[in-house]
């Protein structure tokens, strides 16, 4: 195998530990294990687990946003957004210790609110930031800040599901969807130029 294709099964078996288990139970020495190298060799790829981390994380990160840029164009404003949110909440509650680990966890160099989030640093916000300024350009949301107005909308998400994963929210999930579906609606019409009645789900 390459250099560069161990270095890629090294980052592939500590997604898939972290994804199952969660980001505590990724080592180095398990990690050798699962790949058939020893830890030592890991250390020519990833200087310390930090950085393997980082590299899951940055990957898991690109990942989700070619996937939620892949589907077309179609429809209006509003139904790309709550196919992004659907999008979101899929990957969240489908597999909520990467969530947690991009989200909650620390490590260094985490991206910080606004400098790292600028000309598409973050993915999977960058994805938000574009359909907000694809609003504001319509007509159909005020200007405002682009950044913060998609920061208003992803962190109040975000919040919710928090609340949801740490057992927090008595409700089924479809119900809890629904819920973080009306509750961008009531943000939306916030800042639109002729707010909607926000639709039924």
């Amino acid at each position: 195998m390459s250099e560069q294709g161990t270095a890629a099964r090294i980052a592939s078996v500590a997604r898939r530990i972290l994804v199952e288990e969660g980001a505590d139970a990724v080592s180095m020495r398990r990690v050798g294990e699962a790949v058939g190298v020893t830890a030592m060799a890991i250390y020519r790829h990833y200087p310390n687990r930090e950085a393997l981390l980082r590299a899951v994380a940055d990957a898991s990160a690109r990942e989700l946003a070619e996937a939620w840029t892949r589907r077309p164009d179609a429809g209006g404003l509003e139904e790309r957004f709550a196919a992004a949110l659907d999008d979101f909440l899929d990957f969240a509650l489908g597999s909520p210790h990467l969530y947690h680990f991009l989200t909650s966890d620390a490590w260094a160099r985490a991206r910080r609110f606004p400098d790292d989030f600028r000309d598409g640093q973050g993915p999977p916000f960058s994805v938000v930031v574009a359909l907000v300024e694809e609003g504001m350009r319509a007509g159909l949301l005020r200007e405002d800040d682009p950044l913060e107005t998609a920061l208003a909308v992803t962190a109040s998400t975000q919040g919710l599901v928090q609340q949801y994963l740490s057992g927090r929210m008595s409700m089924a999930e479809p119900d809890f969807r629904a819920l973080c579906h009306r509750t961008v609606s009531r943000l939306f019409n916030g800042v639109r130029n002729k707010p909607l009645t926000p639709p039924c789900r």
